[in-house]
């Protein structure tokens, strides 16, 4: 269902092949919302959120260290992005933690907010990053 779309690509195979990895992550949130088969997806959610806290640190650190190495200029924009959306993922892992209920509402806010921030952010903000 969430897929890497011609359109995402920006030309830079490190940031590019990091992405597809991102929407895979979506995608798998959108098969665990769709799992009828198991009615408590705690902790299925928790290990997702981990996976992709972890991996999403790690993305940004390399797209960071990939613009600084070509002394890309709006830097210090795309660093305060990146620093909203861990941000925000560490609100979704509170929020976790906090409750065992509502675990599909839980999913499909997740979901939403990646795939909206990923889309807008691959498109409007890395689209922008200069190949070397």
């Amino acid at each position: 269902m969430f897929e890497m779309k011609p359109e995402y690509y920006i030309g830079i195979k490190m940031i590019d092949e990091q992405h597809k990895q991102l929407f895979k992550y979506a995608d798998e949130a959108y098969e665990l919302l769709n799992d009828e088969f198991t009615p408590d997806k705690y902790d299925r959610v928790d290990i997702l959120l981990e996976k992709l806290y972890d991996y999403t640190v790690k993305h940004l650190a390399d797209e960071e260290a990939y613009m600084e190495s070509i002394h890309y200029n709006k830097l210090f924009t795309q660093k305060v992005q990146h620093q909203a959306f861990i941000e925000k993922l560490d609100e979704f892992m509170e929020s976790h933690n906090k409750e065992e209920e509502n675990q599909d509402e839980q999913i499909m806010k997740i979901l939403t907010y990646l795939t909206e921030w990923l889309v807008n952010h691959i498109l409007y903000v890395d689209g922008q990053i200069p190949q070397e």
